[in-house]
């Protein structure tokens, strides 16, 4: 079982940086995401990524 299997995550800042490592190993993990960012264009490619 994956340490975040049947949990919800709200990731704020997911389109760069932390926010978006941090978005990747958590889909990895088995998370549900939820991904916010003022940058639509870097939400996108981390969408992409996941």
């Amino acid at each position: 079982m994956k340490r975040f299997e049947e949990k919800v995550v709200i990731v704020t800042g997911a389109g760069s940086g932390l926010g978006q490592a941090a978005t990747l190993q958590l889909a990895e993990e088995g998370a549900k995401l939820v991904l916010v960012d003022l940058n639509e264009a870097g939400l996108k490619e981390t969408e992409e990524k996941v």
